[in-house]
């Protein structure tokens, strides 16, 4: 390596990839996230996408990102970048704002003509200059070079060797971090398994890209290399939310011995759940694409009365259709996992962003008194702990159960420690004993939590009726009795309230001698743990109370929320925990309020901003 290559050590560091829609950019940054991973790396990734199939090519509308952190101790995909990749001029200006003061930009330059600035709303032929960029460019001929490093592939049309753009900057973009290739190429290599000249022809521009940074010193003038981590033993892989959800269903069938069944409809972006569980039939699993979202939560209703781990899955859209299903397991007692993979809104929204913007619905979004267990999952790994506990509470409850996902938690990477089933709690189906016949009804409880036990249909001795109209809390015959029915909506409240029982107390993070509490819930945890940490090194006093359990709070909750002076609630929406904890506990130290609408996650230094302001006012 020439003497004139400066290599910077750094904890952690943040790539971007950029370009079209149809330029592969989820592909790249995915392989470059595992090859990361596979080092030893924690990572967090963001894929930013548009919704539309496909914008008009060279656009800002069609420019599709992913964004990976790797490094040490990391939580969120980061806020500015080491490198950007822009493949075009859309992509540049897009993703100007991730830029940091000497972040490095990768720009195909083939692309940068003037008909691709034109498509690109640029009115000079300098984008550069025209957004005041003064960062260092590095200008490959990535288009060129893919075509010379394809020439001897003579039956590939050029269309399709150009598709290799993406592979081509990755190459370039693993010699700058250090990463070897091997992994890479084993990827892609899996990947087209099915399409052996389509392998072969990334893995050689993949290899040509990184040539390209090993002898091209004088436009490459910066490497990087990450600073080890030694984690804990164990075996990890790369998990995104909806992949941890579905082994996190996966395994609670099996601990609790029932089949798993989940009835969907696809949508955005909670359909990956579906996709990856109709992929283990063998394990016992069965999956039906449902006709619209009605019949999916309607047919795993059924599933679980017949005595399945039942699931249905779906966005805040798909909350609104399946709510009066979601009242019949509320009415009928029955298990049953809900899972909200939250997206933009209202109507189709933003389907592709992020919010956190249906927490009333699920906590209130149904008619009549309908109480219902509501949990959140904090990262994409911990997906798996928040299926496992959901399905736990709704088998062992008997009671329908919300999961609350986002956009940013389902399609993110994070990396994920294998676990030990073994490690796992017990799940105990409350099923009827052989000593209950002749003396069960539908409605009988245990005493202590109130849950009522289960009979699965075929049980001799224990045939039953039930279903949406109230029920005799005695005899399970339909009644319409006043105080019947007003005992029974107690009941079901006080059956829900009761799991709090048997929840983890809340913890706080950050300074002991905190005065000010920020207050988070769902998919920000890593945001604000982050910005919490930052303020703590910089000798300011603020603590962190992160809210998984939703409905019921942990028990200790209003304990801790009164040891505070203030108390900060940051939340992707317009205020919707902040409301639910005012309603819960009255007279509260003064509530602050941080909220973003914008699709988009928290920007860690802005969250810094706003709650030092905070904190300094009077």
């Amino acid at each position: 390596m020439k003497e004139d290559i400066i290599v910077k050590q750094l904890k952690n560091i943040v790539v971007l990839f950029s370009g079209d829609s149809g330029d592969g950019m989820q592909l790249a940054g995915n392989i470059f996230s595992a090859v990361c991973a596979i080092l030893g790396d924690d990572i967090c990734t963001f894929p930013d996408y548009p919704a539309e199939i496909r914008a008009p090519q060279g656009t800002i509308g069609g420019v599709s990102g992913f964004k990976i952190h790797a490094g040490k101790d990391v939580m969120t995909p980061g806020d500015l970048c080491n490198v950007l990749v822009a493949m075009n001029p859309a992509a540049l200006k897009k993703m100007k704002s991730f830029l940091a003061p000497d972040s490095i930009i990768i720009i195909d330059v083939d692309t940068f003509t003037p008909a691709d600035l034109k498509k690109a709303e640029f009115v000079t032929d300098n984008p550069f200059e025209e957004l005041g960029i003064t960062n260092d460019v590095i200008a490959a001929p990535l288009s060129t070079m893919c075509l010379h490093s394809l020439a001897k592939m003579e039956d590939m049309p050029n269309k399709n060797k150009l598709k290799c753009r993406n592979i081509m900057a990755l190459g370039l973009v693993c010699w700058m971090f250090e990463r070897p290739l091997n992994h890479a190429k084993k990827m892609i290599q899996e990947k087209f398994a099915s399409k052996p000249e389509i392998a072969e022809a990334n893995i050689r521009v993949l290899q040509d890209g990184y040539n390209y940074g090993h002898n091209v010193h004088a436009t490459v003038a910066v490497r990087y290399k990450i600073e080890p981590r030694t984690p804990q033993k164990g075996l990890y892989t790369e998990i995104n939310g909806n992949k941890a959800l579905a082994f996190g269903l996966m395994a609670a069938a099996e601990k609790a011995n029932l089949e798993l069944f989940l009835g969907s409809y696809p949508i955005t972006p909670a359909t990956d759940i579906l996709h990856e569980l109709a992929k283990h039939k063998s394990l016992g699993v069965k999956t039906v694409q449902c006709e619209d979202e009605i019949s999916g939560c309607c047919m795993a209703i059924g599933a679980s009365y017949a005595g399945s781990l039942a699931v249905t899955s779906t966005s805040g859209p798909g909350i609104c259709l399946k709510s009066e299903a979601m009242n019949l397991a509320i009415m009928a007692e029955l298990p049953l996992v809900i899972i909200d993979v939250q997206r933009g809104g209202p109507s189709t929204g933003l389907p592709t962003k992020t919010e956190q913007t249906d927490l009333l619905q699920a906590l209130f979004g149904r008619n009549g008194e309908s109480p219902m267990p509501v949990l959140s999952a904090l990262t994409p790994s911990d997906c798996f702990d928040t299926a496992y506990m959901a399905c736990k509470i709704a088998i062992e409850h008997m009671t329908p159960v919300i999961i609350l996902s986002d956009a940013f938690v389902a399609n993110g990477s994070s990396i994920w420690r294998i676990p030990e089933l073994k490690d796992y709690p017990p799940i105990t189906p409350h099923d009827v004993t052989a000593d209950m016949a002749g003396k069960w009804a539908p409605y009988l409880r245990d005493p202590q939590t109130l849950v009522r036990y289960r009979a699965v249909p075929g049980t001799e001795g224990f045939c039953h009726v039930i279903g949406g109209l109230e029920k005799d809390s005695n005899t399970g015959k339909i009644s319409y009795e006043p105080h019947n029915h007003e005992d029974m909506v107690e009941k079901r409240r006080t059956k829900v309230e009761l799991i709090a029982q048997s929840l983890p107390e809340l913890k706080v993070k950050g300074s002991p001698d905190a005065d000010t509490l920020i207050v988070g819930w769902g998919g920000t945890y890593g945001h604000l743990l982050e910005a919490v940490t930052r303020m703590n090194e910089d000798g300011k006093k603020v603590a962190l109370a992160h809210f998984q359990w939703i409905n019921p709070l942990p028990k200790n909750t209003e304990e801790v929320l009164r040891s505070y002076k203030k108390i900060i609630v940051a939340e992707l929406n317009s205020g919707q925990f902040a409301a639910y904890l005012r309603m819960k506990y009255q007279n509260l130290p003064y509530m602050y309020q941080i909220n973003d609408i914008q699709g988009q996650p928290f920007v860690e230094d802005t969250l810094i901003e706003q709650i030092t302001h905070i904190i300094n006012e009077k």
